[in-house]
């Protein structure tokens, strides 16, 4: 599915872990389709929702690495990216992911990730997790799926 076409009725997406390593390390594969949608919040013409998960997920790698340039990058885009709020974690997403998790027996991450998408507003949640597709409370956009 062409990107314009999956983002058409989209005004607040929620940001997974892996776009965003996949942003802020450029990958030779996925960086151009997501430079797209970055550019995006850049403009002012989608909202990127993102929680302290996505942050903590993201910054594994570089601290075992001792990267600090990249566990700056990293942070500054999620949690000063345009267009971007980082939402974060209450009573409330707890008990939504421990709905998701009985339902559909995802991982307590995913869980998390998904209840702050719904609890935010989110109109879909931007991953490259195929499995999250069963998911039917928000639109799942796979990167994989997706083409400029």
């Amino acid at each position: 599915m062409k990107v314009d076409d999956a983002l058409k009725n989209i005004t607040q997406i929620f940001l997974d872990t892996a776009p965003v390593i996949y942003f802020v390390e450029k990958h030779s594969l996925y960086f151009p389709l997501l430079e797209n949608i970055f550019n995006r919040f850049d403009n002012g013409n989608l909202l990127a929702a993102t929680s302290p998960v996505t942050l903590a997920e993201t910054l594994i790698m570089p601290l075992r690495l001792n990267l600090a340039h990249l566990q700056k990058d990293f942070t500054d885009v999620i949690t000063n990216g345009s267009n971007t709020t980082c939402f974060p974690i209450d009573t409330k997403i707890g008990q939504q992911a421990a709905d998701l998790r009985a339902r559909y027996n995802l991982p307590l991450t995913d869980a998390l990730q998904i209840a702050v998408a719904i609890n935010a507003g989110c109109d879909a949640f931007l991953t490259n997790d195929l499995m999250l597709k069963r998911v039917v409370e928000i639109q799942i956009i796979v990167i994989d799926e997706l083409e400029l």
